[in-house]
C-alpha cells in the first residue's frame, strides 16, 4: 500500500521561513528536464508494496516527460561486473552486512540474476537510457557516467522518483542539487519500506535542497 504521510507542520514554517515560499521552481523547460527513476529494480521492489504501489505513478512520470521532449533515465544498482564476481563496492559489502546479507546482496544485484532486472510493470522505452551505478548516489565521482551525459544533453533539472527514498532517492537528489541541478522529489513516486524513512527522506531534501512534489504536480511543471 502507498505511503499515508504528511510533511510535518514544523517543516513547512522552516521551509517558509527560510525562503518564504514552498516552491523554488515554477516550472521546468522539458529540453533541459530529465527524470531520474532509481533503483527500480526486482531486488528492491517485487516484495516491497510500498515501492509497488508507486509504479503506476513513475509510468504516467515517464509518459508525460516522453510526450513533452524530457529525457527518462532508469538508474540500477550494479554490484558486480557479472553473477560471482567481486564486488565493486567491497567497503559496503564486507562491513555494513552480515556476511550472508553481503552475499545476498552482492548476487541479486549482479548482471545475470533476475534481482538485479528492472521491475516488470515499469514501462521501458527504446527511447530511453538506462545507466548503471555502483554506489548509493550516481553522481559520485566514479560511481556512474550520468552527470556527463545529462551535461552532454544540456540538462539542467532532475525529476527524482524510485525507492529507497532515505537512501538511494534523496542521497541521488542531494548530491544532484550540489552539481548545480534544480531538483524535484515526487512525494508519491518514491517509496521506501517504511513511512517514517520515507518522510525523513523527503523533510530532510526539502528544507535545504530542493522541492518535494506530488506526482500530478510534477507534470504540471514540465513545460
Amino acid at each position: 500500500m502507498p505511503h499515508n504521510v504528511k510533511i510535518p507542520d514544523y517543516v513547512i514554517d522552516r521551509i517558509m521561513a527560510k525562503r518564504g515560499r514552498l516552491a523554488v521552481f515554477k516550472d521546468f523547460e522539458a529540453s533541459k528536464t530529465a527524470l531520474l527513476v532509481i533503483d527500480m529494480q526486482n531486488f528492491y521492489v517485487a516484495e516491497v508494496d510500498t515501492a509497488i504501489s508507486i509504479v503506476p505513478n513513475i509510468n504516467r512520470i515517464a509518459s508525460a516527460c516522453r510526450e513533452k521532449g524530457a529525457a527518462v533515465f532508469w538508474v540500477i544498482m550494479r554490484c558486480a561486473d557479472e553473477e560471482g564476481s567481486p564486488s565493486q563496492w567491497p567497503l559496503y559489502h564486507n562491513f555494513f552486512f552480515t556476511e550472508a546479507k553481503g552475499q545476498n546482496h552482492l548476487t541479486k544485484l549482479s548482471p545475470g540474476n533476475p534481482g538485479y532486472e528492472i521491475y516488470p510493470d515499469l514501462d521501458v522505452r527504446e527511447e530511453d537510457s538506462i545507466v548503471t551505478k555502483r554506489r548509493f548516489s550516481p553522481f559520485v565521482a566514479g560511481a556512474s557516467d550520468l552527470h556527463e551525459r545529462l551535461q552532454e544533453m544540456g540538462i539542467e533539472n532532475l525529476i527524482v522518483t524510485g525507492t529507497a527514498t532515505n537512501m538511494c532517492s534523496e542521497s541521488t537528489a542531494r548530491d544532484a542539487m550540489m552539481l548545480d541541478y534544480k531538483v524535484v522529489m515526487v512525494e508519491d513516486a518514491n517509496a521506501a519500506r517504511f513511512d517514517d524513512d520515507h518522510l525523513v527522506g523527503l523533510t530532510s531534501f526539502y528544507q535545504s535542497f530542493g522541492d518535494v512534489r506530488s506526482t500530478d504536480g510534477v507534470i504540471g511543471m514540465i513545460s
